[in-house]
């Protein structure tokens, strides 16, 4: 049964009605047989492939920190884990659709959000690697079997789904994780200079760093 089972991204778009950043993979489902599913408890493992795509100059400067100069990007660039994602998918006879939930995340220092900042038009790499438990009847009851290990998808997603995504959660701003430590020195600045909030602590700095380049 399982083996007639396959899986396709139809569309990947933000969710609008979340309270956190959500975005919405559209998945359908073939079951190339008569023998009717009663429900998969489909997972998958989302992960984005950078040597997919060509890269601008700019976009090149966003992602030094993850894979280094140009040179040796045919080293560094290798597929990696962003997001783990599992929804259940109610019963149908020969196929169905279902809306794959994807919790996202600004920060910046997790690798999937510094790379997707970074691009700036396009389309980024994906590829959805799927896996689950099926039911469907047995002779006695229900029968359970596991998705098979080689099923999944690549998927070109807009760039501009994830830059819509974060600018209706965080319109013109971007988070940073600071220690506390840094952030205790960074208040006590802020408030020595009567700076109204710590865009402006930043800025303050940034500007006595580059008066003082040679």
């Amino acid at each position: 049964m399982t083996d007639s089972i396959t899986f396709a991204v139809l569309d990947i778009r933000p969710e609008p009605y979340a309270v956190t950043p959500m975005l919405s993979a559209r998945v359908g489902i073939a079951a190339l047989t008569d023998e009717p599913v009663h429900a998969i408890a489909l997972r998958a493992q989302v992960r984005i492939e950078p040597y997919r795509r060509r890269y601008t100059d700019e976009e090149g400067a966003g992602l030094l920190d993850l894979f280094g100069p140009r040179e040796r990007w045919h080293d560094t660039q290798r597929s990696f884990l962003w997001i783990h994602c599992a929804t259940m998918v109610p019963g149908f006879s020969g196929g169905a659709e279902v809306d794959l939930p994807l919790q996202c995340t600004y920060d910046l220092e997790v690798a999937g959000s510094k790379y997707l900042h970074a691009l700036r038009t396009g389309a980024a790499p994906l590829l959805f690697l799927f896996s689950g438990t099926v039911f469907t009847k047995g002779t006695t009851g229900f029968a359970v079997q596991q998705v098979p290990w080689d099923r999944e998808d690549k998927v070109d997603m807009p760039v501009t789904v994830w830059h819509d995504l974060m600018a209706a959660h965080f319109p013109n701003t971007d988070w940073l994780r600071l220690s506390r430590d840094t952030l205790d020195e960074l208040s006590a600045y802020k408030a020595r200079h009567g700076m109204l909030d710590y865009d402006e602590a930043v800025a303050g700095l940034l500007a006595g760093q580059k008066e003082n380049l040679p």
